[in-house]
């Protein structure tokens, strides 16, 4: 998982210590989110570990929000490349 999120910050941002750029932020949660739906197919009761995924699906709902707002062609760049459903 680690690998992935390296590869994943330097894919969306301009240098590997950028990790605040919301793309980047976005795209992590994206893996996170993917990553766990995995999980949940294995272990339907890890009730708790859905509330977590519940809420990294609202802050990346509210991030796209967010970028939607601040500059609508990113916004579309990162819809396509993630290949969300918006």
């Amino acid at each position: 998982m680690k690998k992935n999120n390296q590869i994943t910050i330097l894919k969306y941002s301009t240098n590997k210590t950028n990790t605040g750029k919301t793309e980047v932020q976005i795209a992590l949660l994206t893996d996170q989110i993917n990553y766990l739906k995995k999980h949940f197919n294995l272990h339907k009761k890890d009730f708790s570990g859905k509330k977590g995924l519940l809420n990294m699906v609202s802050k990346r709902k509210k991030l796209l929000h967010y970028l939607k707002d601040s500059d609508l062609n990113r916004y579309i760049k990162i819809i396509s490349q993630l290949s969300l459903r918006r």
